[in-house]
This record gives structure tokens, sequence and C-alpha cells, in this order.
């Protein structure tokens, strides 16, 4: 296929691939309970900040204390481990079935996360998704940083080639912050889905091409854009 064509889509996880019904949440609370600390004072940052690399949202709600934002990011993705393992991820319907017709559409799909390499893989072993797409990142797969910094998609596009220009990649999330990572790292299509944390107006706000209901929707996207390019 065509390297002119939009041969890189680079998809969010929790929220948007991946039906998680609020356990980031639950795993902060649970978190900063078990840590002592009031679940209540940091709940609106969290859920501001949905999409973002979670030691980076510790570092903030902890003030900048290194040990203290390890020991919580710890809890939580020990507690999202354990939501996890309970069975309480399914795939967003018609998510696996749409990264398919990409990768046989000839498309490189990589999958990208704001949690750890080890939360990130108990969630693809959980959905059965080892073999689903060639690639998988989380932000210390790109250097340690997360969302709304480009890296990731900056890191899926350097390591797969599957694009010679970034305006060929796409990248669709369900928060304010995936729409500016996708910006920021210059995709020609940043498509915000609403089956996650933010509404359409955030996704709008902070930079999205489309809203879409789902990202079951992504492949006639990405096809009626490439035939009104010609």
């Amino acid at each position: 296929m065509s390297k002119q064509r939009n041969n890189l889509i680079v998809l969010d996880m929790a929220g948007t691939t991946v039906a998680d019904g609020g356990l980031v949440e639950q795993a902060f609370t649970t978190a900063a309970e078990r840590l002592g600390e009031d679940p209540s004072t940091m709940i609106d940052y969290v859920r501001a900040t949905m999409g973002e690399s979670k030691i980076s949202v510790f570092r903030h709600v902890f003030g900048g204390d290194e040990a203290r934002a390890r020991q919580a990011n710890q809890a939580f993705e020990t507690a999202y481990g354990e939501l996890v393992a309970d069975g309480r991820i399914a795939a967003v319907p018609g998510a696996a079935e749409a990264i398919a017709e990409l990768t046989a559409q000839g498309r490189t799909v990589v999958l990208t996360t704001g949690f750890a390499r080890i939360t990130q893989d108990a969630i693809l072993d959980a959905l059965g998704w080892r073999e689903l797409v060639e690639l998988t990142l989380c932000p210390a797969d790109a250097g340690g940083r997360g969302r709304p910094y480009p890296d990731m998609v900056l890191a899926a596009f350097l390591r797969t080639g599957a694009v010679d220009d970034v305006r060929r990649t796409v990248v669709a999330g369900d928060t304010s912050y995936d729409m500016l990572s996708g910006v920021r790292s210059g995709a020609g299509i940043v498509a915000g889905v609403l089956t996650g944390a933010h509404a359409a107006p955030a996704l709008t706000e902070h930079g999205a091409t489309h809203v879409l209901s789902s990202v079951a929707e992504l492949p006639a996207l990405v096809r009626e854009y490439e035939e009104r390019e010609g």
C-alpha cells in the first residue's frame, strides 16, 4: 500500500478501545485510601487529567514529592491490576473489529496508554489482545513522558515506519490530553470518541478534527477522509 495513505493508526486504550467502567477513578480512590490520603481532595484533578501519565498526575497531587508520587503510582497500578484480574474490563463494542479492519486494509495500528507497562500488559492479557496489534506503547517506551506530550505518537511513527509523513498519522482517544497529544504530533486526523472520560466540547476545544460516537466508526472515517482527498 502507498505510504501516502493514512497508514499509521495510534489508539488510546482505557475509554477508547477498552471499556473500563470508571476503573481509573476506582483505582485512584483505592490507592489514596491505602496511603491514608483523602481521595476527594484529588479526584477533580484526576478527572481533568484523564489520559495523562499516571506518575505525572501523582507528582502534581503530591507537590513534586517524588518518593510519595512513586509510592502512590505503585498503589494505583496494584489497585487497577486487581480490578483487571477481577474481570472488570472489556473491549469497547466494535473496537477489536475496527482494529482488525484497519489492519486488513494494510494499516499499522498501535495501542498506547498512560499506564505503566505491567498494567498495560495485564489489560492486553485479560482481553486476549497480545497478537491484535504490531506495537503497544506506554510512557516508559517513549522516554518517560506520556500525554499531553506527543512522544508516544512520535515513537509509534519512528518505530513502525508505517508512513513517511506525520500528517498521515491518525490518533484517536477519549480525553482532552489524547487530543493535545495528537495535535502536537502533527497527526492529520485527531479523532475524539465519546465512550470515555470527556465530552465533545472538551475534545473539540483541545484539537479534535472529528468526534465519533465510538472507535468502531474510525475505519469509515479514515476511508471517507482519503476519498475526499482524492
